[in-house]
C-alpha cells in the first residue's frame, strides 16, 4: 500500500479535521460537504502526530500502532472467559494474523482506532464484573464513549454496559452500583462533546450530524440502484450521482432555511421514508438484502479480484463454523449472551441505517475469533490446547 500513500476514501476527510485541530485548536464544522465526522480519530491523529497529521508516514505509524492492541486485548479477553492459556495465545496470534485488521492498520482509517477501544471496553466491563471494581466499570463506560466519539454507531451498544445487573454471583446493590458507574463513566466521557456541540449549533447531537444523510444513503431509491451495480466504473458513476443528489438537496434545504444539523437530519430521513413507503415490497428485499449483504463470508466481487473474494470466502466460511462450535460448547453463558447481543445489535442498526461491509469487522470479526478460535481449540486442536 506504501508508506505515504493514502488510498482509504475517507482518509482526505479525517486528515483535513486533524489538521483544523492542530492548526487552530477546534474541530471544523463540516469535514465533508454534508456533514461532520466523530471527532475521535482526528483527535487522535492530531495528538499522536504532535500536530502534525499532513505527515502521512506518522499518521500511518499511529493507526498501526493503536491496532496493535486488537491481538493482545483479545488474547486477555480469550483467558478471562475460557481460562485456557494456550487458546488466550492462539487467539491473540490469529487476531495478528488477521488479514482484514492488518489491512485496515495499514491506511489512515478510524477502524484500528475504533476496533482497540470497543475490546478494551469490554474487557474492563467484564472485569469490573468478575471481580467487582467501581473504576474498572467506570473506564468501560469511558472506553465505550470513545469508541462512539470515533464511530458513532457504537452508541448502539451503550444499553449493554447494563450487563452486570443480570451477573448473579453477586447481591443486587453491587450489581447496580457497577451498572451505575458504568453509565456515569460513558456520560462524563460524552458530556464535554455534547456540550461543544449545543454551544456551536444550539442542538443535542451527541457526536456528529450524519445519521440522517446515512439513513437516507441507506434507504432511499440510491441504496436501491446501489445493489444493481455490477462493476467497479458503474460504482464510481453511482458515487458521483449520488453526491450530485445530495448537494442539490442539502443547498435547497439552506436556501428553505433549513440548515442546522437536526433539521437536516429530519429532511433527509423523511425523503428516505417517502420512497420507501412508495414500495413497501421493495422495502422489504431492500432490507433483506442489506441484512445479507453485512453477514455475508466475502467483500463485494466486483470491487475486489476474484482471488480476494474465494480465499475470504473460504476463510470466513471455516471460521464461521467454528464460531459456531465455540458458542455452542463455551462457557459462561452470560457472556456468550452479551457476545450475541453485539453481534445481534450491530447487525440491527446498520442494516436499518447502512450497510458497508467493512463496517462490520469491527463488531462481528473479533467475536467471530473468540469463539471460533475456542471452538477450533476444541476440536482439531484439542490435543494442544488443553
Amino acid at each position: 500500500m506504501g508508506f505515504t500513500t493514502v488510498r482509504f476514501g475517507d482518509a482526505r476527510a479525517y486528515l483535513f479535521a486533524a489538521t483544523e485541530i492542530a492548526r487552530h485548536g477546534r474541530y471544523p464544522i463540516s469535514a465533508e460537504p454534508f456533514y461532520f465526522r466523530a471527532p475521535g480519530y482526528p483527535f487522535f491523529l492530531a495528538i499522536t502526530t504532535f500536530g502534525r497529521p499532513d505527515a502521512i508516514p506518522l499518521a500511518k505509524i499511529a493507526t498501526a500502532a493503536a491496532g496493535s492492541f486488537v491481538a493482545p486485548l483479545l488474547a486477555l479477553l480469550s483467558a478471562r472467559i475460557f481460562g485456557r492459556r494456550a487458546i488466550a495465545l492462539a487467539t491473540g496470534a490469529a487476531a495478528a494474523l488477521h488479514p482484514v485488521f492488518v489491512r485496515y492498520s495499514a491506511d489512515i482509517q478510524s477502524e484500528p482506532l475504533f476496533t482497540t477501544l470497543l475490546l478494551a471496553a469490554g474487557f474492563l466491563l467484564l472485569a469490573a464484573t468478575d471481580r467487582p471494581s467501581t473504576t474498572l466499570a467506570l473506564g468501560a463506560g469511558v472506553l465505550l464513549a470513545l469508541a462512539a466519539l470515533s464511530r458513532a454507531s457504537a452508541l448502539a451498544l451503550s444499553p449493554l454496559l447494563a450487563a452486570p445487573l443480570f451477573d448473579r454471583r453477586f447481591p443486587r446493590r453491587a450489581r447496580a452500583h457497577l451498572a451505575a458507574s458504568a453509565f456515569l463513566g460513558f456520560a462524563l466521557a460524552l458530556a464535554p462533546w455534547i456540550a461543544r456541540n449545543a454551544v456551536v449549533f444550539g442542538e443535542l447531537v451527541p457526536v456528529n450530524d450524519a445519521a440522517g444523510n446515512t439513513f437516507y444513503q441507506g434507504n432511499s431509491d440510491w441504496a436501491v440502484r446501489f445493489f444493481q451495480i455490477k462493476s467497479r466504473a458503474e460504482y464510481l458513476r453511482w458515487v458521483e450521482a449520488l453526491h450530485r443528489d445530495m448537494q442539490r438537496q442539502t443547498d435547497e434545504l439552506r436556501a428553505r432555511g433549513l440548515g442546522s444539523p437536526s433539521q437536516r437530519a429530519r429532511a433527509f430521513v423523511a425523503q428516505a421514508l417517502a420512497e420507501r413507503r412508495a414500495d413497501p415490497l421493495g422495502w422489504a428485499r431492500l432490507l433483506a438484502r442489506k441484512a445479507w449483504e453485512w453477514m455475508r463470508p466475502y467483500p463485494t466481487p466486483w470491487y475486489w479480484p476474484a482471488i480476494v473474494v474465494e480465499a475470504s470466502a473460504l476463510a470466513y466460511v471455516v471460521l464461521y463454523v467454528f464460531a459456531a462450535v465455540g458458542f455452542a460448547a463455551a462457557p459462561r453463558p452470560g457472556v456468550r449472551a452479551f457476545a450475541v447481543a453485539v453481534l445481534a445489535v450491530s447487525t440491527a442498526v446498520h442494516v436499518v441505517i447502512l450497510v458497508v461491509w467493512r463496517f462490520r469487522v469491527p463488531y462481528w470479526d473479533p467475536v467471530l475469533l473468540l469463539y471460533g478460535v475456542f471452538g477450533a481449540g476444541g476440536t482439531l486442536l484439542s490435543r494442544w490446547t488443553r
